[in-house]
């Protein structure tokens, strides 16, 4: 965390979180910091391992194969994942070269074809409601052939959402990509969306979220990166500007019935984006009126105008955005 930097774009409205070139030392003398100095030789042998092999690993798999080897320096996944950072840090490669895949929850619908190497062109117009699972080698997301017509890449914060608008061909309507990582995101999302802002670089990135701390949590993920990326951060953040829901949303279109209270998770999310330097002032403002009112509002708060109205809000807010 005192490592961290952010990165602003003098030409662009491009924002990134990185790490400094600071270093930080481990002492041998302490039980704590030896054991996670010999962590990092540990897992060091164990990708060594799964390189000769060619083989590609989850940070879940590595965590139950340490746990069985080296059970007394690795006790828990957060210390897999923390040593994965380190070694990271201190080789300065990706985790793919490394040997480790990232596990993926996300999944892309509408007007994209996508064709993997040796194999059949994908369309994801044609994939039904359930979309196109992204898969978790970085790799081959990497040498993915991409054509599109769309003029418009959405992120959606939920998966009930993302069919919701899968269903209703919301992409025949409005020439859009879709793609939701079903909540947090997780790594090969971020980068798959990260691929696409470099292949489609005139096409906006339009985020879909709950008007509450976690949904504007999630939309910063996408846009800045996060720390526990390290320097490998820059590689799975681009330009996601929030297109709803927004404070004036829930004022004009959200019955008071709809609103929910704030949860104590909800307050410390907002406390850590408020001191957090990445935030712009608009987003603070948002914010801020969230913990006034001591109110949230889910997506789904917009069925209170029929089941329809999904598409017709995302087309009215693209307008209102001059994204057109």
């Amino acid at each position: 965390m005192s490592n961290s930097r952010v990165s602003r774009g003098l030409l662009s409205d491009r924002t990134w979180i990185f790490l400094s070139h600071s270093f930080c030392t481990r002492s041998l003398m302490k039980e704590n910091t030896a054991k996670s100095f010999i962590r990092v030789w540990k897992m060091m042998e164990m990708c060594y391992q799964v390189l000769v092999q060619e083989k590609k690993v989850t940070q879940r798999e590595l965590f139950y194969k340490l746990l069985c080897d080296s059970p007394e320096y690795f006790a828990s996944q957060s210390q897999v994942n923390r040593t994965i950072q380190d070694l990271v840090a201190l080789l300065r490669c990706s985790r793919c070269s490394l040997g480790v895949m990232a596990s993926s929850r996300g999944v892309v619908a509408g007007r994209l074809l996508l064709q993997e190497p040796n194999q059949e062109v994908v369309d994801c117009a044609a994939c039904g409601f359930s979309g196109y699972a992204i898969s978790g080698d970085l790799n081959m997301l990497e040498t993915l052939v991409m054509k599109s017509d769309a003029r418009y890449i959405i992120v959606v914060e939920k998966h009930a959402i993302f069919q919701r608008l899968a269903e209703d061909r919301l992409f025949t309507q409005i020439p859009c990509i879709l793609i939701t990582a079903k909540g947090y995101p997780d790594i090969a999302t971020r980068f798959l969306l990260h691929r696409m802002s470099r292949e489609f670089p005139e096409m906006p990135i339009l985020g879909l979220v709950d008007w509450n701390p976690a949904g504007l949590a999630i939309l910063c993920t996408f846009k800045f990166g996060s720390i526990g990326m390290g320097l490998e951060a820059y590689q799975y953040a681009c330009n996601v500007r929030w297109l709803g829901l927004r404070k004036d949303d829930i004022e004009q279109l959200v019955p008071e019935e709809s609103l929910l209270p704030l949860k104590p998770r909800d307050l410390q999310i907002a406390k850590s984006l408020v001191s957090s330097e990445i935030l712009q002032d608009n987003y603070k403002e948002e914010l801020e009126v969230m913990i006034e009112s001591g109110k949230r509002a889910e997506i789904e708060a917009l069925y209170f105008h029929g089941y329809g109205f999904l598409v017709k809000y995302i087309a009215k807010k693209i307008v209102q955005a001059n994204y057109i």
